[in-house]
């Protein structure tokens, strides 16, 4: 059961490490870490992906900034209570990682497949410029009863496929990461940046219940 799990969301990135490793929490005596890494796109541009590791995987008191790494695990998310709501928080959960000495091209150094299911009605809309768009949050279920909730943007022709689909609808999603920089009001004079990390969906699939 616990292979078939895996099995439903895979990832693989290969990026820079852009940051020292900073403490998140412990689970059963084991520290996990944060550290972000840059990995290209197949334009210029550069994702920043948030990496979640176990002190046991590597040495987390060392600095690794401007090495390669490839990782393999899981795109997943948890709750964090701020403002009065909750506020979704996504990290790729390393499971196996390697030092690299150079990086792949954009398009093999940053993959995903989730398999899950609908939990909010499609957001179908189109860009000025007439760009079709849907946006889905798509659950993937992890052992012990709990889920990760996945936001993930659709471009074009898949925009309009998924536009149909309906709450509790099984999908197969085959994609990259991404990171996207927004602006957040905090009140009339202020206003925070923040990064939002979503699935970009190159193929997707409804399977029949």
């Amino acid at each position: 059961m616990a292979d078939k799990i895996f099995e439903n969301n895979q990832v693989t990135i290969t990026g820079e490490i852009l940051t020292d490793f900073s403490y998140s929490h412990e689970v059963f005596g084991e520290g996990f870490y944060l550290v972000e890494v840059a990995v290209n796109r197949l334009s210029n541009y550069a994702d920043t992906i948030p990496l979640m590791i176990s002190e046991r995987l590597i040495q987390t008191e060392k600095s690794y900034i401007g090495r390669y790494i490839k990782v393999s695990g899981q795109f997943r998310s948890y709750n964090r209570h701020e403002e009065k709501k909750n506020r979704l928080v996504l990290s790729v959960f390393v499971r196996e990682l390697e030092f690299v000495e150079e990086m792949p091209d954009g398009e093999r150094s940053n993959q995903i497949f989730m398999d899950g299911y609908i939990c909010k009605d499609p957001i179908y809309r189109k860009t000025p410029l007439g760009r079709e768009i849907a946006d889905l949050l798509v659950a993937v279920n992890r052992s012990y009863g709990k889920s990760d909730y996945i936001p993930c943007i659709c471009w074009g022709r898949n925009a309009r496929y998924a536009s149909g689909f309906e709450i509790g609808g099984h999908v197969q999603i085959y994609g990259r990461i991404q990171s996207r920089e927004y602006l957040k009001k905090m009140s009339e004079d202020e206003a925070q940046k923040r990064i939002a990390y979503e699935v970009s969906v190159s193929k997707i699939e409804y399977l029949e219940i």
